[in-house]
Parts: C-alpha cells; structure tokens; sequence
C-alpha cells in the first residue's frame, strides 16, 4: 500500500519544496474522517517562484521540436501506467473514490491524455495560403506562455493531466494547484513527468485554498487560466483573467438531463443513470441529474432501478469489492444531506437511499427521488453528490423544454430505439457534450466541455489545442509595395 504522506507540499522548478510557514492542510481519507496527511499552503513567495520558474524554463521548451516535446509526454505515460496501482491507491485515499473505479478511470485517464498530446506535439504546423500575384501569407501556430490550472477533487489525478497535457504539447509552461481538498496527485503526476525528461520549472504544482488561486489568476506574468469547478468559483476566475485580457477555459457544473423514451431499453437506461448518477458517488461534474422517463415506462424503470441500486457494494474503497464509496469530505456530505432533506419537505418521494450510512466516514446512500417536479430545488441547483430526480413526462416537445430549462448547459443524454430521434432530440439539446445510448463516456479524442454558466471553450481532443495556443499571421509581398503618396 503506498505511503500517502506526500515529500513535501510543493514541486517548483523541479523539486520537492515546502514553507511551514503556509497554513496547515490536513489530508483526510473520506472512508474514516482521519488524518492522513498534511501540506502547507503556499506562501507568496514560493508562488512567486512558481511563476518565476514557469516564466523562465516557457522560452526554452517552446524552442524544442514538437516530436522532442511529445516523446517526454509519452514517457510520462507509459510511466503512469506502469504505476497505475499505487497511483489509484493514492487517488482513493484522497478522493474516497473506490479503487475498483480509480484503478480503470483516473490515472488512465490521465495517461491517455498525455500520450494523445503527446502524440499531436508533432502535428503543430501552421498553413500556407496563396493571394494573388504570388502573395501569400503563412501561419504559426504558437504557445500563450505560462498557464495556470486549477483542479477540482473529483478528479485530481486526470484534471492535472487533462490540463498540462495540451497546454506542454503546445510549448507552454504551467502552475496547477490542486483542491486543498485533495492536494496529493497532481505532486506525483510533476514527480513523473521530471523522471520521464520534463526540463525543470515547465510543469509546477503549488497547493493552497482560494487564496492561492486567486494570487496566480491576478498575476501578470499568467498568459491563461484553466478552471475546473463550480459556476460560482468559474464566475470568479472568468472576471479576474477577464480584467487582464488573459486566454480562459472554464469546465463548469451542470444539471444535466437524461431522457428515457418509452422505447428505451429499460435495463440500458438503469445502467446509464447509475453511471450518470452514482459513479464517483455522485461527484462528477456531467452527471444527468434530472433523469426524465416518459410516464409509460416510469413505474418499471423505478423498480428496476431500486432493484439495481440493492446490489452497491458501500464500504471501504480501498477494497476492491467496494463499488460505492464516501463523499469526499464532512462539509459536501452535510450539503448532500440538506438538500436530500429539502426534497422530502418539498414532497418529493424518496424511493431509495436517502440518509447517511451507519459507517464512520462520509457515506451518503445512492438516493431516488420521485414525484420531482421542475421547480423544485433539488431539480434546479447543483448537488454534487449522489442524489437522482426522475421527473415525468408525455411527449418529446415537452420533455425538450423541460430539459434546457436550465442554466447549465454542461451535458444531456437520450436513451431510445429510435436512432432518427435520437439524433433529433440531440441536436435539441443546449448542451456541450451529449449521449445516445450510454452516460458519462469521456475519451481524451472527443472534446469535452459546456455551454450557458456551464463553461467556456473546451478540453481534450484537438479542440483543445486551440485553446492553448494561438495563430500568428505572416502576410508576405512578392511584388512591389504601392501606397497613395
């Protein structure tokens, strides 16, 4: 079993660093409500260094040749593979994620992300076009500089990736600070990328709570910001690099719709809500939480679904048997639990879960709520946490107004036998990113990300690239230059 005791708080221009002087972050395993570890936050100067050593390695990595770049990235896939066990093992200590899930869904995420970058690091070229008379102008596809991530706790050990894999493939430079939640992956993942040839101060990591983040987001020398988080914090971020002109990707909450036809495969569409809904415990950001099945086939699906959900295994996640974990600390499991109590005092019908499991730790059981209807606020607010609303509905018109009538705009998924309106149905959808057939499927090609409050441009995929460099124009005369005087 791996130490989770990190080296020290802080990697900074290739090392270990810390500063007792930073305030204290406990490290708590969610499955027990103990300690077990402890980081510093960052103090300025040690963010100054960050930034400093970002600054200084940007010009020098940028310079190198995309395959140079992309065979570091690779290395450091392979690498994360090799250690994909202590690394999960990691992962569920500071998630309380189970480790049957995060020995298949994060640091493999994460490798896919940088092989795939790494990979596309070669493919960076700009393009020639022809004017008349022989003139032509050529592009460059360049890096924005030093860029600065900022991670959530669903995912620490993917987001990480997820962001300083596009952003090295381009030749930029990157501060990530991690959820003070979760501070210990994303330490390991900058351990890996040095061992795998990584030039010091490119990818730097730097953990702390707002505070922090703020201070790197308002910083001059930061070119672009990478947020993962609530729309409330994203909000924040946006105004903050708003104000100094800074590139921004921001992936957002959501209260995303699954809608399930009466055509449905009714065992398919379980599967799809659980994943959607009970996976990570609820902790995902794309989940369908407002699960729509059309009034024919509801009382079925309830069934079916509470017959399922008996056979979640809740326990300690670091048993491979375990399939259902805790909430990822005591503040976001008392959340859960308020809005579980808010849906029963507005008459919504609990008909599975719906308290705190009788364990130590932060469990709250896989919950369903019927009878919801559209205005109530478990329907409408982001919850976070694992707690369903099947609402009823007639017809296909009704159930697509129902479904964009939100803020967010993060997901959607359909599940029918009707391919034709599947299809129509999600080219309705106001979402980013949308599922037939199937929920919260996340590979590293497609990209990912939403629209409305739930986020601005996008991650993974070649998409991404765009958001990590930027194209310079180079208009070049062959004959002779005219002007009127």
């Amino acid at each position: 079993m791996i130490d989770p005791k990190p080296t020290a708080s802080h990697f900074i221009d290739g090392a270990y660093v810390d500063d007792p002087a930073g305030a204290p972050i406990p490290v708590i395993y969610p499955a027990t409500g103990k300690e077990i570890a402890r980081v510093h936050a960052a103090t300025p100067s040690l963010i100054d260094s960050a930034l400093a050593a970002a600054r200084r390695a940007q010009p020098a990595w940028a310079a190198m040749s995309g395959p140079e770049r992309g065979r570091i990235l690779r290395r450091a896939a392979d690498l994360i593979r090799e250690r994909n066990r202590e690394l999960s093992e990691l992962e569920t200590m500071d998630t309380g994620k189970p480790i049957q899930e995060t020995l298949v869904a994060d640091a493999t995420s994460g490798a896919d992300a940088l092989e795939y970058f790494g990979g596309l690091a070669a493919s960076l070229t700009g393009e020639h076009i022809q004017l008349a008379d022989g003139d032509f102008v050529y592009t460059r596809r360049e890096a924005l500089g030093v860029c600065v991530g900022i991670g959530a706790w669903n995912y620490p050990t993917q987001i990480a990736c997820w962001k300083a894999a596009p952003a090295l493939a381009c030749g930029n430079t990157m501060v990530f600070k991690p959820s003070e939640s979760t501070p210990l992956a994303a330490l390991k993942v900058a351990e890996i990328l040095k061992e795998a040839g990584l030039p010091d101060g490119v990818f730097n990591v730097v953990n702390g709570a707002g505070e922090v983040g703020a201070a790197l987001v308002g910083d001059p020398r930061v070119d672009k910001v990478s947020l993962t988080g609530s729309v409330p914090t994203g909000k924040k971020v946006y105004a903050q690099a708003a104000a100094q002109m800074k590139h921004v990707t921001m992936e957002l909450g959501g209260k995303s719709p699954m809608v399930v036809f009466e055509d449905a495969d009714i065992d398919a569409a379980v599967s799809g809500a659980i994943l959607g809904n009970f996976y990570s415990s609820g902790q995902v950001c794309s989940n369908g939480t407002r699960v729509f099945v059309q009034k024919d086939i509801q009382d079925a699906f309830l069934s079916r679904l509470a017959e399922r959900l008996k056979n979640a295994v809740i326990g300690d996640p670091l048993d491979e048997q375990v399939s259902f974990g805790p909430m990822v600390s005591e503040g976001q499991m008392n959340i859960v639990l308020n809005y579980i109590a808010k849906g029963v005092e507005e008459g919504a019908r609990i008909v599975a879960g719906g308290k705190r499991a009788d364990r130590e730790g932060f469990f709250v059981e896989p919950t369903v709520f019927a009878d919801v209807t559209d205005d109530m606020v478990i329907a409408r607010e982001e919850i976070f946490g694992p707690v369903m609303c099947v609402l009823a509905f007639d017809t296909e018109d009704e159930v697509m107004t129902r479904a964009n009538a939100t803020e967010y705009g993060l997901a959607a998924g359909v599940f029918t036998r009707d391919l034709t309106r599947a299809h129509r149905v999600v080219a309705g959808f106001e979402a980013g990113t949308c599922y037939i057939n199937t929920y919260n499927d996340a590979p590293v090609e497609a990209p990912f990300g939403g629209v409305k409050a739930s986020g601005v441009g996008r991650e993974n995929s070649k998409e991404a690239i765009n958001h990590y460099s930027e194209v310079k124009s180079v208009y070049v005369k062959i004959g002779e230059v005219e002007a009127p005087f």
